[in-house]
Parts: structure tokens; C-alpha cells; sequence
């Protein structure tokens, strides 16, 4: 008996040994304590190339000015790594840019500015903290100045071109104003009062010299390094094919409706060979079980054929 318990405890013994072994071959002793090799411990991670002119709107950001390159180098470290989200915006971009790309040219906006729409939303409908909805994040009273529904069941802040045109008026008011494209995209993050104040206080015409709040201060070089990565994913590691990009919703007929009033939505999509989800898909601007639209108004429903 005590002989198998000696050859028990032997082997168990020799296999702690064989297995401590293991770990320790791949380890170095550092100050008393044996820690991984840094070629076996940490995957490699580089700087993610720097463009040498980088322009948002065809205002170059002035990388001679140390601040400025170094506050657009962190937003693209920080989009570079950030996989998941900018995979996802790089695959949705087949969805949603073919709607905003050809309102923006319609107002003269500069193209760069769908890359807003990345940074308010992710392209998606999106809801804020602040209650700011749909791709590009309209308030309430925002979105209703400039021509957009908001009610119980019908909010247009969720219907892709609408909102599209509504922010190309805004967009073009603030530029209008300030003069300036980077102006006007900080603008429509922080409001043009409080970016009017700033500049007033800290006799500053440049958006790329003014001290922001945090968020502000951001907002113009996310958007750039955002362009940057979309533009040109493999150069930094994002190898989406195009067959793997989301569809456009483009297999749909347009139904004006007779009646500004739907008592089920439900029963109204099965009358048109659409489940309630695919309903809510295509119109997303729908945000009831019902519609209770205004008298006189058309509204135009999209149909999945």
C-alpha cells in the first residue's frame, strides 16, 4: 500500500514538474518573479500610419502646429483600434452613403460631410443621451425648425432622406455664418451660440486654435480620422470585401397613402405582403403600432416588393 502511494505521489510529482517546466521555458525572471517573454505575451502593435496632408472639407488641419497633429493622431489610434465599431461603419457605408452622397452635391456640401453622419451615429438611427435621434442626431426643436415631423407615431428624424435634407439646410446655415466647413461642423456638435461665444472671447477665427469644451474639441478630428480610415481601410488593417458590406433597402415601390391615419400597422403591412418588421425597416420614420399623420399632409410609405 505505501509503495502505490509512493508511486502515486512520485508521478504527480514529476507531472507538476513537466508542466512547471513548460511555463517557465517561455518565462524570464524579472526582480524575484518569472514573467512572460514580451514576443509570447503581447501581440504586435504599431503606430497607424500618418497621413502627410490631411484636409476635412478642403481645410487642411495644420500638422505644423504640434497640438493639432497630435489631437488628430489620437482620434485615428483611437478609431484604428476600435474594431468593431469602424468595421461596422465601414460596412454599412454601402447602405447609407449612395442616400447621402447625392443630397449632399444637391445643397453643394462638401462630401466629407457624410463622414459626420459616421461620427453623430455610426450610421445608424441612433439615440443620444440628450434624446438627439436618427443618422444625424436632430433635437427635437433642431429637427422641427428645419422642416422635419416629430410626434407620438410620425418621426422624421428616422427617415433617411428627409433628415439628410434637413441637415444639409442646417449645415449650410452654419456655414453661412461662420464661413468656414470645419466652423460649421463644430457648430453643429456644440450649437452655434456657444461656438460664437468662444471665438468672441478667445479672439479666434480658426476652429483648428480655439480652446473647446472636450467633446468639441474632438468633434472635427474624429471626423477627419474617420474619413481617413474609410478611405483607405487596408492601409490600416480593415479588409472588408464589397459583398460583404450591407445592402442598400433599394426593392421597394413608393405608396402614397389616402388617408393620413392607419389604425394597425400590422395588418397594414400583411395587406402588402410585408411582415410589421419589414415594414418598420423600410420606414423607419414610423414609430407606432399606428399613424396618426397630419390632415393634408402626403406621407409616401415605402413598400418591399
Amino acid at each position: 500500500m505505501k509503495i502505490k502511494h509512493f508511486t502515486i505521489g512520485f508521478i504527480t510529482c514529476l507531472l507538476l514538474f513537466v508542466v512547471t517546466g513548460s511555463v517557465y521555458k517561455d518565462s524570464i525572471l524579472k526582480n524575484d518573479y518569472y514573467v512572460a517573454k514580451p514576443a509570447q505575451a503581447f501581440q504586435s502593435v504599431n503606430t497607424p500610419p500618418m497621413p502627410e496632408v490631411m484636409l476635412f472639407a478642403g481645410e487642411e488641419i495644420p500638422f505644423d502646429f504640434p497640438d493639432a497633429k497630435e489631437r488628430f493622431e489620437r482620434e485615428l489610434i483611437r478609431n484604428c483600434f476600435y474594431h468593431s465599431s469602424t468595421i461596422t461603419f465601414i460596412k454599412r457605408s454601402r447602405r447609407f452613403f449612395p442616400i447621402i452622397e447625392p443630397i449632399l452635391a444637391e445643397y453643394n456640401i462638401p462630401q466629407d460631410f457624410k463622414y459626420l453622419a459616421v461620427a453623430e451615429s455610426g450610421l445608424a438611427n441612433a439615440v443620444s443621451p440628450a434624446s438627439a435621434k436618427g443618422l444625424w442626431q436632430f433635437l427635437k426643436g433642431t429637427g422641427q425648425e428645419y422642416g422635419l415631423e416629430v410626434s407620438s407615431t410620425v418621426d422624421e428624424r428616422y427617415h433617411y432622406e428627409k433628415a439628410t435634407h434637413a441637415a444639409c439646410k442646417y449645415i449650410k446655415h452654419l456655414h453661412k455664418k461662420f464661413d468656414s466647413w470645419t466652423l460649421a461642423a463644430a457648430a453643429y456638435n456644440m450649437g452655434p451660440s456657444g461656438l460664437k461665444r468662444a471665438m468672441d472671447r478667445q479672439k479666434e477665427t480658426s476652429y483648428f486654435h480655439l480652446n473647446l469644451n472636450s467633446e468639441t474639441a474632438r468633434y472635427v478630428y474624429r471626423i477627419a480620422a474617420i474619413k481617413q480610415l474609410m478611405s483607405n481601410p487596408e492601409m490600416y488593417g480593415f479588409f472588408v470585401k464589397e459583398e460583404e458590406k450591407y445592402m442598400p433597402y433599394n426593392n421597394y415601390s413608393e405608396l402614397e397613402l389616402q388617408t393620413p391615419r392607419i389604425d394597425s400597422l400590422g395588418l397594414f403591412a400583411h395587406k402588402h405582403n410585408m411582415s410589421y418588421r419589414e415594414l418598420k425597416i423600410y420606414n423607419p420614420w414610423m414609430r407606432d403600432v399606428k399613424l396618426e399623420g397630419k390632415s393634408g399632409k402626403k406621407y409616401v410609405v415605402k413598400i418591399k416588393n
